[in-house]
């Protein structure tokens, strides 16, 4: 079906809110768009949502505008990375950077999808960062996903 070789990676690390997160996103040119494959360990296990809050998990998935995953504010961290990655100018939940959530499995994700929004030498140089909470793919401009837990930036291989 593709390459064995991937295009892009990001190699993703967890902050203050979750050192312990760890993992890997792989970006395969394949016909008509990319392969995304993500192998992530450390996530938090899911917690319900309670007194009107949001749930922790599944964990919102995207790319971000900049491929910068410079901590800042560690109460906040990852602001850097910028917003959703959006070139189309096309609201939340349709934006090219915009992934299926990750679900925790004991602190362990894995998961393949294919994209048509991009092709890999397109989100080179972005970041791909792992959220709190869920993503609504609602919300405008970029889900309700929370807190960015994680961050990584994505590099030609």
């Amino acid at each position: 079906m593709f390459s064995n070789r991937p295009s892009a990676i990001a190699n993703i690390r967890g902050g203050p809110l979750r050192p312990q997160i760890q993992g890997i996103v792989l970006f395969y040119d394949v016909p008509g768009g990319t392969w995304v494959c993500a192998e992530i360990t450390g996530l938090p296990p899911y917690q319900p949502a309670t007194n009107g809050g949001n749930p922790t998990g599944p964990h919102g998935f995207h790319i971000h505008e900049s491929g910068n995953c410079t901590v800042g504010d560690p109460q906040d961290p990852f602001q850097a990375a910028g917003g959703h990655w959006n070139p189309t100018d096309q609201p939340h939940g349709n934006h090219a950077g915009d992934f299926p959530v990750l679900f925790s499995n004991d602190g362990y994700a894995k998961m393949c999808f294919f994209t048509n929004a991009f092709k890999p030498y397109q989100v080179t140089g972005r970041s791909v960062t792992i959220h709190q909470n869920p993503d609504d793919y609602r919300t405008q401009p970029a889900g309700d996903a929370g807190k960015r837990l994680a961050c990584g930036i994505i590099r030609t291989v």
